[in-house]
């Protein structure tokens, strides 16, 4: 059941990210590679920082974060 979970927040995360930074979503697969990246380096991130999440929204904040942050590094290597 957790890996079900885990790939809901992730393409949930994905979709959100790709709403915010680009207007659109990148379809299924492309939303659950995003936000499962997405959640790893928010983890990474929110771990450096010395924050802590708890339950389902505090994940999904994490991978959402995340996920912006992934977008926002590949969107600076395409205009470059």
């Amino acid at each position: 059941m957790n890996i079900i979970l885990f790939l809901a927040i992730g393409a949930v995360s994905g979709w959100i990210a790709g709403l915010i930074m680009k207007g659109r979503g990148f379809g299924l697969i492309g939303n659950l590679i995003v936000g499962i990246t997405g959640a790893y380096i928010g983890g990474f991130l929110f771990g450096l920082l010395g924050l802590t999440t708890y339950g389902l929204l505090g994940l999904l904040l994490s991978a959402l974060a995340g996920a912006i942050i992934l977008l926002w590094i590949i969107s600076r290597f395409k205009k470059s």
